[in-house]
């Protein structure tokens, strides 16, 4: 038998260190050549990391949360062969260390590796026998919430994936058990006295971090404007009746980047970004608009480059792409950065106001409610209209207030009137 050391790569960009998000493998566990070990994230995206082989894991090179410097020994592994390293006299630390920690406890509820999907129906018949108080349940991110939402305990359920890990499906199943106040398990009215510490790592980390920075360097001030989105809605309709099978569906987002696009020729000093350190301003000719987008881990903001140049379709195409990327980890660094000016919607849930933050070095963000049928005078007669707010922030050490409220109103007479989106 021989030893494979898996050091943390390169990922490019100069970069010098990343942080471990997470693990997918313990101590002690039996891995496949390609089977994802680890995910470590960069300044802007998160990284998956595949095994070159196939073994057993020895050692662990850092914790979650861990800042580890490129080409440090990420993971030690037993393989068949030779390996590519050669133990020296002395055992490395990491070695030594994971030989000299007492062996885990076995959960008694962990699934063998070999065996990383369980049917549904056979979760359903397994004992609820929970995890010892001080063992922590494998699972993602959204899993937790979803737990946490639902009343759920993880540590009695069964964790069907890879090395006990909980999956949404295993959640599913507990759900569906009968009633679980006799067993251990809380009941939707059970009194509850469990906490959760959640270590602040990985890509919430890197949003608390941004956020902090922005909300201390920015000089914020919002503005809040409605709009009559009718005429808007009306022609959204139309195209998507008419081209929505051959050219894809039309959401109300690349009128809206449509709309930023044509203001934005008026008032150059919004489409800026703003170094406060050199003291200097970047007034950008392409627009690279930032969309931004909640996905299980958090808040990501893929760039949807030259959106002066592109058609609504097109546009629209790429916010999709865009979208599905960042929600799945697997947008680019690329991709995740240079923009020049930030939209951010909620869709349905996007209420009546919002003061959204400034997506630094940014100095603008526009932000869209939701679209909601109100009573409307219009010359001199109640109708109902479709109305929605854009409720935008800037930084006010570039951005002066007029000019904040005439870019909202260009923005606004734009899709009021959007026939006068495509006059050039």
């Amino acid at each position: 038998m021989g030893t494979h050391v898996i050091k943390m790569p390169d990922i490019g960009e100069g970069i010098a260190q990343v942080e471990l998000v997470e693990w997918f493998v313990k101590v002690g566990d039996t891995i496949t050549e390609d089977q994802v070990v680890a995910d470590v994230m960069t300044d802007k995206a998160t990284v998956e990391i595949p095994s070159p082989v196939s073994g057993k894991v020895l050692a662990l090179g850092g914790q979650p949360g861990e800042v580890m410097a490129v080409g440090s020994e990420l993971i030690r592994i037993e393989v068949e062969g030779a390996g590519n390293h050669q133990e020296s006299a002395g055992k490395p630390a990491a070695v030594v260390a994971a030989a000299a920690a007492p062996e885990p406890k076995p959960a008694p509820v962990q699934a063998p590796a070999a065996k990383p999907h369980i049917a549904a129906a056979a979760v359903e018949k397994a004992p609820i026998v929970p995890r010892d108080a001080h063992e922590k349940p494998l699972a993602s991110p959204a899993v937790r919430k979803r737990a946490w939402d639902a009343g759920i305990e993880l540590r009695y359920v069964h964790g069907s994936g890879p090395a006990g890990r909980i999956l949404h499906e295993d959640l599913d199943a507990f759900l569906t058990q009968p009633t679980r106040s006799g067993n251990g398990a809380p009941s939707g009215y059970a009194k509850r006295e469990d906490s959760e510490q959640i270590p602040v790592i990985g890509l919430r980390r890197k949003i608390a971090q941004r956020m902090q920075d922005a909300k201390r360097r920015v000089a914020h001030f919002s503005y809040v404007e409605e709009i009559d989105v009718s005429a808007l809605e009306e022609l959204r309709q139309h195209l998507n009746g008419k081209y929505g099978e051959s050219r894809g569906k039309l959401t109300l987002l690349p009128f809206l980047v449509r709309a930023m696009v044509v203001a934005l020729r008026d008032f150059p000093q919004i489409n800026a970004t703003y170094d406060d350190e050199a003291q200097v301003i970047t007034r950008h000719g392409a627009v690279h608009v930032g969309i931004a987008t909640q996905g299980d881990n958090g808040l990501m903001v893929p760039v949807l480059r030259h959106a002066e140049a592109g058609t609504l379709w097109h546009n629209a195409s790429e916010i999709s792409r865009l979208a599905q990327a960042a929600r799945s980890n697997k947008a680019s660094r690329d991709e995740l950065s240079g923009s020049t000016i930030t939209l951010t919607s909620l869709g349905a849930l996007g209420g009546i106001v919002s003061t959204p933050v400034v997506n630094t070095p940014e100095v603008a963000i526009v932000g869209v409610n939701r679209i909601v049928e109100r009573p409307m005078v219009v010359n001199g007669q109640i109708v109902i209209r479709k109305m929605m707010n854009l409720s935008s922030s800037f930084d006010h050490r570039v951005v002066d207030g007029m000019d904040a409220a005439q870019f909202i109103q260009a923005v606004r007479g734009l899709l009021e009137q959007p026939a006068s989106l495509f006059v050039e």
